[in-house]
């Protein structure tokens, strides 16, 4: 098809989009004008829904014909540059005859470029937004928006952008592009490609010094996400190139969203290996989405939902927040204990920030250690879905990145590449077979689990990548399950690994005929569609999608702070732990404190509250004492694997209640400051 049929030429095309320019855009182009540095590219960010209501039948052809087109819209924005600098010039004239003028000139600058932001239908129809494992031939050349996790980023370097020759013959001057597909070779023209009437047939050129121009380009590659695809699937991916304004925008670990023109080159010649044509995408526009929740809307209609389910529970909260309990994992039963802390970890705390810029993270980690067939990775296959962004990996990890992050060469070029935790970055990660990680990986996740960061130093490569990450562990014991011992002795993790956990749960399956006889008889029943039980109900009440929303709302709704009472409850019960602290010495460090602030905001927030009052103290008190193989202030901690969900669940915490403050008033050392 002939472009040129859409508006009689090229003229009116620019004068389109430099109209467009110009009307919506003048802001950027004034904060380019005022820029100092004449040398950078400075981007031009243009919302393509907005450019679809201006002009629908250009807008079309620019995604389908992006290497005609996209050159033109460059050309546009030079001119509507120079537009916006007369306008700007007149006033900065004005400005500048009084005295207590003190601004910047404005200039206009040579490199400005066109970036296409995708959103709206354009970025959901799959012609144009197909996920990565859908990219075939047919998408090549046209404008395609992706979207994925960058698991690799290059180095940044120099290359050449054209060259400029003259023919020996006729003196006609022109200039010569690199070849994408020849490794952005320039070669050397065969032909001249003068079309005066005395066409020239010269062989001979010669290359003209000083007209080069270089552009700053980086190499990286992302991945589609794994949430997306079916059992079984294999993630794909796909490098992407970054020019000029575009590098160094993105790294290891971030999730993007990419508009450019996908087209080919050749893979490196490699011995006893088939050179072939791979796809690879010249990025228009890269866009960060790690804060950005784009799959997750909470309309208002929802948040009223959840204020009217909170005002039927208001004389019994309790009752209220096992309701949502049930929905996690619904086809287990009972394990109430194992679900609270799942919600409360996936909730997490506040991040605090003190004077001295330290952080003190409000991500909270969860390992449970139990026995085969307890349920571990149920839990965690849940939990990966009830996150925003999760990753599921074993401790030896899904890529030869390990958990962490390692450096591998590619095409002779170091670069890294991201492991498990820096893919989850924002989200979840969850580990299962805990104890077999490598031993690189048990050095490297002590930083990444407490200060939410991996630094590396290999090949040459030193960096620091985030990972704020929730990590959610599963492991077996080591053998038999020892309660005279600590779990560092179970389970072969060191101690100050163990410390960095929030909550570890231990599910023993003991013998208990009781509790067999009632497990036993809610999977019976499960198995008969037309009987309904308690269960049923609760998950019907709260559905996946909704108890995503509400987790998510939670989170960023809320930021719940201490009242005083709660602070003495918590302060009160670290310094028994303190005092008492023989078999777990390594779960009483200054991290257990950190863990009771953080579960009672998490669960302030999940009982849809912005303080954390004495009832969130008490609950973060019996979550930690669940952690604990011994108790030093509950007569009974049992078995997580048998707690069950109780008929009256806000008589029973009154009770235990009254018998921890009890204990934390009878110690002598501590004033009687608390009010049962």
């Amino acid at each position: 098809m002939d472009i040129e049929m859409y508006d009689g030429g090229g003229g009116s095309r620019e004068k389109t989009l430099t109209d467009f320019l110009t009307e919506f855009y003048s802001d950027q182009f004034q904060s380019i004008l005022f820029s100092s540095d004449h040398r950078l590219h400075y981007p031009i960010i243009v919302d393509f829904a907005e450019f679809m209501e201006y002009d629908p039948l250009l807008a079309d052809k620019i995604l389908r014909y992006p290497t005609e087109y996209l050159p033109i819209f460059d050309n546009a924005a030079k001119l509507a540059q120079e537009i916006v600098y007369k306008q700007v010039k007149i006033v900065w004239e004005q400005e500048s005859q009084k005295d207590d003028f003190d601004g910047s000139r404005p200039s206009i600058k040579e490199f400005v470029h066109v970036r296409i932001q995708m959103c709206g239908p354009t970025l959901d129809d799959p012609e144009f937004s197909p996920s990565i494992g859908r990219v075939r031939v047919k998408h090549r050349d046209i404008l395609l928006t992706l979207k994925g996790t960058v698991i690799r980023s290059g180095a940044i370097k120099m290359i050449e952008g054209e060259r400029q020759y003259e023919c020996r013959k006729c003196k006609h001057r022109f200039k010569v592009h690199p070849e994408l597909e020849n490794r952005n070779a320039i070669q050397k023209p065969t032909s001249c490609p003068s079309k005066d009437p005395k066409y020239c047939e010269s062989t001979s050129f010669e290359l003209l010094e000083g007209n080069q121009v270089c552009h700053d380009f980086q190499e990286m590659k992302i991945q589609e996400s794994t949430q997306v695809l079916g059992v079984g699937v294999i993630p794909r991916s796909i490098p992407v190139i970054l020019q000029d304004d575009l590098v160094d925008v993105v790294k290891a670990g971030d999730e993007v969203i990419v508009t450019g023109i996908l087209t080919a080159k050749w893979s490196p010649a490699l011995k006893d290996v088939r050179c072939d044509l791979e796809p690879v995408l010249v990025a228009n526009c890269v866009r960060r989405i790690n804060e950005i929740k784009l799959d997750i809307e909470i309309p208002d209609d929802i948040v009223m939902q959840f204020q009217s389910f909170w005002s039927e529970y208001k004389d019994t909260p309790l009752k209220g927040r096992n309701a949502i309990l049930q929905a996690i994992c619904p086809q287990i039963y009972g394990l109430f204990t194992v679900k609270l802390a799942v919600i409360l970890t996936l909730i997490g705390g506040v991040q605090h920030v003190d004077a001295s810029g330290t952080k003190v993270r409000g991500e909270s980690h969860l390992l449970l250690v139990g026995d085969p067939g307890t349920g571990k990775s149920q839990f965690l296959k849940f939990a990966a879905k009830l996150s925003k962004r999760s990753v599921i990996t074993t401790g030896l990890g899904s890529t030869s990145a390990g958990l962490t992050v390692t450096a591998v060469k590619d095409g002779g070029e170091w670069m890294l590449e991201a492991g498990a935790l820096v893919l989850g970055d924002g989200g979840l990660c969850c580990i299962d077979e805990f104890d077999s990680m490598r031993e690189h990986d048990r050095a490297t996740i002590h930083e990444a689990m407490e200060q939410q960061t991996i630094s590396v130093a290999k090949a040459g490569l030193v960096t620091t990548l985030s990972t704020r990450t929730i990590v959610f562990g599963a492991t077996n014991p080591k053998g038999q399950y020892d309660s005279d011992q600590s779990i560092s002795v179970n389970t072969t993790l060191s101690g100050p690994l163990i410390s960095r956990f929030d909550i570890v749960l231990v599910l023993l399956d003991t013998k208990n005929p009781d509790w067999d006889k009632v497990v036993s008889d809610h999977i019976l029943d499960q198995a008969e569609p037309e009987k309904d039980n308690c269960h049923e109900d609760d998950g019907k009440k709260w559905p996946l999608s909704l108890l995503r929303r509400y987790i998510h709302y939670v989170k960023g709704y809320f930021r719940p702070t201490l009242t005083k009472e709660a602070e003495n409850v918590i302060s009160k019960y670290y310094q028994l732990q303190r005092r008492s602290a023989t078999k777990n010495a390594a779960r009483t460090t200054v991290r257990m404190l950190e863990s009771l602030i953080r579960l009672a905001q998490a669960h302030a927030r999940l009982m849809f509250r912005n303080e954390v009052t004495r009832l969130d103290a008490i609950t973060a008190i019996l979550c930690i004492e669940s952690s604990m193989t011994t108790s030093t202030i509950v007569d009974s901690v049992g078995n997580a694997l048998h707690s069950n969900f109780t008929d009256n669940p806000d008589q029973e915490y009154a009770q235990q209640e009254t018998q921890i403050l009890a204990k934390l008033n009878s110690i002598d050392e501590f004033p009687d400051i608390i009010t049962i």
